[in-house]
């Protein structure tokens, strides 16, 4: 067998079974070595944003790496931001770019770059294979370090030389590093702030929402009396009606400062410090009042479901001690639609067990209350705040859980970034309802425009921050994706358009006209 032979078998039998792919010329080995292998299956992106952004909403719901197939730098450069998202979300994906034969690169041909040099700062692992026989075992440790304590994104870089000439054989993928447990040292010194009775917040994030994970957090705060809260964006939270629900840290650093502003002790839960999403003229970067504790009980990468439990016990917190939570009643709106009547017609809709992408931005901001009393379900949001995210990661969820509904919540602006998005979703058929908020403007950036003080936006200044001239019309942009769409105006409409979307089985679109 070839060297892309070697490398399509040796990621199946580690498990990568799936590749999300954009390939070039580069890449023809490694696409018919493809055809020749069984096991793997092959997801086209018409956009490599979108193939690194599916692989990343992949991992997050399967756990396991896919890969991707990209063509040689610039085509990783178009993925990278996706990457970016990805590796703050500490997800697993093993990247496979093209690169010219060894011979061929000294010619400074067009599309040379330096592909190592692109793909290390969204990489913990990168290596570029030297020759075709080395190609199964350079795999074999990508796969192993995607697949490590905490995740991690991996970059193999396969000259075309290395694919086409001869290779010995498939590698097996070495024993992945042990996972951590936990520092029972770590668990006593968060015990003893606990103890302390002075106001604690345990702030939380990764597995630390998962649905176990929080009952034990319901636990530790019903004896303790300290606040849970998740951070401003987290790679998945369970949420839902019998699960205890967790407001996150405001964006907004006026919104943010009041509710930190009393806790003496903040104990993290592979959580980060309580940071500002930017810096803003005369205010502050860091959200938590002065004079505030930190203590990390547990880092992204250990076992945070058993750090809770040991503190639980430390405690004496049992399931009793878990406080019972008030609800947001819920029911369908009708009328205009306001932000609390999309807010609550999404908790109406939302069906049991669905993933739910939001990269909603503005509008979602007060969806939070009123979706806690929705049927149980995973919520998934951006890590690392570069746009375009949902929708490719809605792909990737969907091709991982295709027993479950997922609903894409994203604004017009974003999701222009990746709208060949779409595209896939109809060729795979996936059960993807995507919300388009259509408010015809960057409302982020108005707002931080205002938050910036950088005064009141002018002719042209506003010429950047809106996108109404032309009105982007997203139900004509859906169908020419092969994807049904239909606009809403009004609550009633917005809640037959969910029904109907989420009834379907399939990829449909809902502009949202605000």
């Amino acid at each position: 067998m070839n060297g892309a032979e070697s490398l399509v078998r040796t990621l199946v039998a580690g498990g990568v079974d799936v590749c999300f792919t954009n390939p070039g010329t580069s890449e023809m080995h490694f696409v018919a070595a493809l055809d020749r292998v069984e096991g793997m299956r092959c997801v086209l992106g018409l956009f490599e944003g979108v193939v690194t952004g599916a692989a990343d909403g992949y991992f997050r719901m399967k756990r396991t790496p896919a890969s991707t197939l990209l063509h040689l730098g610039p085509g990783l450069a178009n993925g990278l931001a996706n990457l970016h998202n990805a590796k703050k979300a500490n997800s697993g994906i093993v990247n496979i770019v093209g690169q010219h034969a060894i011979y061929h690169i000294e010619y400074n041909a067009p599309l040379t770059s330096d592909i190592e040099g692109l793909a290390r700062p969204m990489s913990a692992w990168v290596r570029t294979s030297p020759d075709a026989k080395s190609v199964a075992a350079d795999g074999a440790a990508a796969i192993a370090a995607a697949k490590s304590h905490p995740p991690q994104i991996a970059t193999l870089i396969l000259p075309a030389d290395t694919a086409w000439n001869e290779a010995d054989g498939i590698a097996a993928v070495p024993e992945s590093s042990q996972r951590s447990s936990y520092s029972p040292q770590a668990v006593e010194a968060a015990a003893k702030v606990l103890r302390s009775g002075e106001p604690t917040l345990l702030l939380m994030s990764g597995e630390a929402l998962t649905e176990q994970a929080l009952e034990l957090a319901a636990r530790i705060a019903g004896k303790t009396g300290a606040k849970v809260m998740g951070q401003t964006y987290n790679p998945k939270m369970s949420r839902g009606r019998g699960r205890f629900w967790i407001e996150r840290v405001p964006y907004v650093v006026e919104a943010a400062l009041p509710i930190l502003k009393n806790f003496r002790h903040i104990v993290l839960v592979e959580a980060n410090d309580p940071v500002a999403f930017f810096a803003y003229p005369d205010k502050p970067s860091l959200l938590k009042p002065e004079g505030c504790e930190v203590h990390r009980m547990t880092d992204a990468g250990d076992n945070s479901v058993a750090a809770l439990e040991a503190l639980a016990g430390a405690l004496g917190a049992k399931p009793q001690d878990a406080q019972p939570q008030k609800l947001v009643e819920i029911g369908k709106p009708s009328g205009a639609l306001s932000l609390d009547a999309i807010a609550m017609a999404i908790a109406c809709a939302i069906p049991e067990n669905a993933i739910v992408i939001d990269e909603s931005i503005t509008t979602g901001r007060g969806f939070f209350p009123p979706t806690a009393a929705a049927a149980p379900h995973d919520w998934l949001q951006n890590m690392g705040g570069s746009i375009g995210f949902s929708p490719p990661v809605a792909t990737g969820a969907a091709v991982a859980c295709p027993d479950r509904k997922v609903i894409c919540m994203v604004g017009d602006g974003s999701a222009m970034y990746t709208l060949q998005s779409l595209w896939t979703q109809a060729r795979e058929n996936l059960d993807v309802t995507t919300v388009v908020f259509a408010n015809r403007k960057y409302q982020i950036l108005r707002g931080e425009f205002d938050g910036v003080g950088a005064g009141k936006p002018g002719h042209r200044a506003s010429d950047m921050l809106d996108i109404d001239r032309p009105a982007l019309d997203w139900v004509s942009l859906a169908k020419g994706m092969g994807v049904p769409g239909r606009a809403v105006a009004t609550a009633e409409e917005f809640n037959a358009a969910l029904a109907a979307g989420l009834a379907s089985g399939g990829p449909n679109l809902i502009e949202v006209r605000m």
